[in-house]
């Protein structure tokens, strides 16, 4: 029986997912060998030995300490895509709103509560909240992921002329984009032909102020930019002197801070791109089994810190081995597993970064003694038999 202690409310389509003969779900356990989450701070928290995974329901790991848990052994699972649609929903249904100055019209409509010529006041009034259609407007999507492809996708059926930048896209993301969708190689070559821009990229030290006064400067007068993705993707100060020159005419973004509320022409929602009981459902489903594979079979899908490693069971007990990417240690490893006269049915080897994971599903002597010796090779974080 595996202990798993949820943090934050799991949406119970995804506990569902949990077989209660195979796993015990809690909130106040105190060892658990899993954990699920959602936004709940883990950066201070000090893991129990016995803690092998834990699992984001959600795309975003900022809040789990990824190198601490590496070091200590901690597969770390996000589920990228699983809230692709309500995300994708909210940016579409932003770029008609933000072009039609929906919000500001809406505020500006409450203000006119008990006005005895409502409809005289409506006509002349909404003369400043004119905005433009978005057919036949250029859009530029950067990142083309599971959210950026969708946005794309419905900017074409729209009848916008779309243009896409992603120096990393998957093969399955180019599988789903549209055909009509123009690929850029270089942002810079991308931005100027672009009214409209929604950027769709992890936020990483390398995409940190993607927008930036250099390419602000890039864009057509005028632009309007959507960021759903991460505040941090645009840097603040460049923004609002862009705003002030009329370089970007309409800001509208998932991430408030101080410094954008009140200003003109910002349109702040409050973190709303996920937050949809489908999203919710589809992040916990996600999340909940990607642990169960792991703990049950060791498994590895959608893991941030570890390589993605999963086969079928080939008969025996599996032996799972988190360590170093460091040279010889296949050699090590056999060499233990030959000592022990194991007969190895399947193996194999996948590294990312610094880490790496060794699966062999073996028949023979699989025992804690094998288990001990594995876990003294110098490099070897963690070991497991299932």
């Amino acid at each position: 029986m595996y202990t798993i202690k949820t943090l934050n409310a799991i949406s119970p389509v995804g506990l569902a997912k949990l077989n209660k003969n195979l796993f015990d779900v809690s909130v106040d356990t105190d060892a658990p060998d899993g954990i699920l989450v959602r936004s709940a701070d883990l950066l201070n928290t000090a893991f129990n030995d016995n803690l092998l995974a834990i699992a984001r329901a959600g795309a975003g790991v900022n809040n789990i300490p990824l190198d601490r848990c590496s070091e200590q052994g901690i597969v770390v699972f996000n589920t990228p895509g699983a809230n692709a649609n309500a995300v994708a929903e909210l940016v579409v249904g932003m770029l008609i709103a933000g072009s039609r100055n929906v919000a500001a019209a809406a505020q500006w409509t409450q203000g006119l509560a008990g006005d005895p010529a409502i409809a005289k006041s409506v006509e002349k009034g909404k003369k400043q909240f004119v905005g433009n259609e978005i057919k036949g407007k250029t859009l530029g999507v950067i990142g083309l992921g599971a959210i950026g492809s969708r946005v794309a996708n419905c900017a074409i059926e729209l009848g916008m002329k779309v243009y896409g930048y992603d120096p990393y896209i998957s093969i399955d993301a180019a599988w789903n984009l549209s055909s009509q969708v123009r690929h850029c190689v270089n942002l810079n070559d991308m931005l100027p032909l672009c009214d409209y821009i929604t950027i769709h990229v992890p936020y990483l030290p390398t995409t940190k102020d993607t927008i930036n006064a250099q390419t602000l400067a890039l864009c057509k007068d005028g632009v309007k930019l959507l960021n759903y993705a991460r505040g941090e993707l645009v840097n603040t100060d460049a923004l609002l002197e862009a705003l002030d020159t009329g370089k970007v005419s309409c800001y509208m973004t998932d991430f408030p801070t101080e410094a954008l509320l009140g200003r003109p022409g910002v349109i702040c929602t409050p973190h709303l791109g996920a937050s949809t009981p489908e999203a919710e459902d589809n992040c916990a489903v996600m999340a909940a089994q990607e642990l169960s594979d792991y703990l049950k079979n060791g498994n590895i899908t959608h893991s941030v810190n570890m390589p993605e490693v999963h086969q079928p069971r080939a008969g025996g007990k599996r032996i799972c081995i988190i360590h170093k990417n460091e040279p010889g240690m296949i050699s090590q490893i056999t060499a233990l597993t030959t000592e022990a006269g194991l007969n190895i049915e399947n193996m194999v080897n996948k590294s990312k970064k610094n880490m790496a994971y060794t699966m062999l599903d073996a028949t023979g002597a699989v025992n804690d003694a094998l288990a001990a010796k594995l876990s003294a090779i110098p490099a070897v974080v963690r070991v497991r038999i299932l």
